[in-house]
């Protein structure tokens, strides 16, 4: 199990998206106001260190994976400062040029195995050839989907690659005359093996999401207020 007692509350990018989002006072900002769990988004440069950043341009510019760490925070560094029983959703951004030159999954796989001795982890990504690597080290993966995404086929395609979870935005869950209801596709993952977290769900509109094990939420005072946490 990743989780228990659902759901478990994830801060997205620490205390939320935007100013501020993937930094050591966004992410101990989110543990001090109760949470868990934090998430964050990793990616490699160009001295193979593992960074937190979303997007695949640094603000001047210029191309994480084109330049040194330099003053980046990097993964490490995240970790040392997080206490232990926190859990990390580590959401990895493999770039354009794992294509030619698959480094980011290694690089990340040592780093991973070392910290799984002493806090719980989970491991997300759009790229499933990142979470097949990572097959045999005992951390959590979860298959990230992007907006609308069909529920049935997330499921079912996290169920074939041999994945513990599934990661849904949202858009994914809501209500269609197309799609299950979203607490018989959660009970079918169950069944599957597989947890189901939701990804961006606003403080007033939980209700629908709750049959998840976790939700990854940008408004972490709000999330918590909602639930009377």
């Amino acid at each position: 199990m990743m989780f228990d007692g659902g759901p478990t509350i994830i801060g997205h990018r620490g205390l939320g998206g935007g100013e501020g989002e993937n930094t050591l006072a966004s992410l101990l900002g989110a543990v001090e106001a109760g949470l868990s769990w934090v998430e964050i988004d990793v990616q490699r440069t160009a001295d193979d260190r593992l960074v937190l950043a979303h997007d695949p341009v640094a603000e001047d510019g210029t191309f994480h994976v084109d330049a040194l760490a330099g003053d980046r925070l990097t993964l490490e560094e995240v970790f040392a400062a997080l206490p232990p029983e926190v859990g990390v959703d580590v959401d990895v951004k493999t770039v354009l040029e794992d294509a030619l030159d698959p480094r980011t999954a290694p690089l990340l796989k040592d780093v991973l195995k070392e910290e799984a001795r002493r806090r719980p982890l989970v491991v997300t990504s759009f790229d499933p050839s990142v979470l097949l690597a990572l097959d045999g080290t005992g951390i959590p993966r979860g298959l990230l989907t992007w907006l609308w995404f069909p529920i049935g086929h997330a499921i079912a395609s996290a169920s074939g690659l041999g994945l513990e979870g599934i990661a849904l935005h949202t858009a994914s869950c809501d209500p269609t005359p197309k799609a299950r209801p979203f607490a018989d596709c959660v009970d079918i993952a169950h069944k599957a093996g597989l947890e189901v977290i939701v990804w961006t769900p606003k403080p007033d509109a939980l209700e629908g999401y709750l049959p998840a094990d976790a939700l990854v939420v940008d408004d972490v005072p709000g999330t918590l207020r909602a639930l009377g946490r």
